[in-house]
């Protein structure tokens, strides 16, 4: 698989990631198999996919547990990111940024994980209580220590509201600025989808600009850019699409046509390729600095995701691409 290189430090990783929180959390509870997961990692390693996304919050914790399995025995083949900063309670969850709180979560997640060293270490949210130059600066400690390589950051606010457009991620780009003063940034996780642009107005330049990784979150628009789900089809309490404002019934219908549009496209390309590696190939047109980071937890998906690379778009693909309509959610 190619290659791709995260921040100043020039980390190296596949082009397409893998994102493993649906194994554990967030998505329907009554389809996660620890074993099948395993699997799913597995495949991802063999064919070079070897950044694995993960957060001491997925599950929570059962989500590094579960890489651990891998990782006591495949650690040298794996690029590992996890994040701090959210403690997760029975019915919310809530940001701890204290620097005595991040130590303590680094070495959990060390041990959770079976591995000495975090490739990249992100900051999930800011502790409004907390600057978050303290926050950092707790984490850039642990990159002296050597537990730590890089610090990442999660971009805040891409779904905190109505808002849209250039305006969407200017707080992330002030602490962004901020966190830079103490320790550098090595890279940012966004959404960022053909149906989730907004990323693409001023945070993936600034980033660009500055030699910053970013890891495209979301980039399958949580299974909806794959064409396999179907309007009205229901979704378990559990799983985040059913209080997601895309996913209503109406909705999923409504932006129907953005999957035709990947159809189309992928038809071009011949009958083996599908409107999700579509959907990735753009991601990666982004820039060389992008790394798409699907969720996944079947071999199979895990396999289709992998070869998106090997899709090279052309001037008429993303043209016809980028004048797909704009997806629409409950409130419109």
């Amino acid at each position: 698989m190619e290659r791709r290189t995260i921040g100043a430090a020039a980390l190296a990783v596949g082009a397409v990631g893998l994102g493993c929180m649906p194994m554990s959390w967030a998505y329907s509870g009554s389809r996660q198999r620890g074993d099948e997961s395993v699997r799913a990692v597995n495949r991802a390693l063999d064919l070079g996919s070897t950044l694995l996304d993960t957060a001491d919050m997925y599950g929570p914790f059962t989500n590094e547990l579960l890489l651990g399995r891998v990782l006591k025995e495949r650690r040298e083949d794996a690029f590992v990111s996890t994040k701090v900063g959210l403690l997760v309670g029975e019915q919310h969850i809530v940001a701890n940024g204290r620097p005595g709180y991040v130590r303590r979560a680094c070495d959990a997640s060390l041990r959770r994980l079976q591995t000495d060293v975090i490739d990249l270490y992100q900051l999930h949210r800011e502790d409004p209580e907390v600057p978050v130059e303290e926050t950092w600066g707790a984490m850039a400690d642990l990159v002296r220590a050597g537990k730590v390589r890089a610090l990442g950051l999660c971009a805040m606010g891409a779904r905190g509201g109505r808002r849209t457009g250039n305006r969407l991620h200017d707080a992330t780009i002030r602490q962004l600025r901020r966190v830079q003063q103490v320790f550098p940034v090595s890279a940012v996780e966004a959404e960022l989808s053909v149906w989730s642009r907004e990323a693409m107005e001023t945070l993936l330049p600034w980033c660009a600009e500055r030699g910053i990784g970013f890891l495209a979150a979301m980039p399958l628009g949580n299974g909806f850019l794959t064409g396999t789900l179907t309007p009205g089809q229901g979704f378990e309490p559990d799983d985040v699409r059913a209080r997601h404002p895309r996913f209503t019934a109406e909705m999923m219908a409504a932006n129907q046509p953005v999957v035709s549009g990947l159809r189309r496209v992928a038809a071009r390309h011949g009958e083996s390729v599908t409107p999700a590696q579509v959907a990735l190939a753009w991601v990666l047109a982004q820039g060389p600095h992008v790394v798409p980071v699907p969720g996944a937890k079947r071999e199979r998906w895990v396999t289709e995701n992998a070869a998106a690379t090997d899709l090279r778009l052309t001037a008429r693909d993303l043209t016809e691409l980028a004048e797909l309509p704009a997806a629409l959610g409950s409130w419109d």
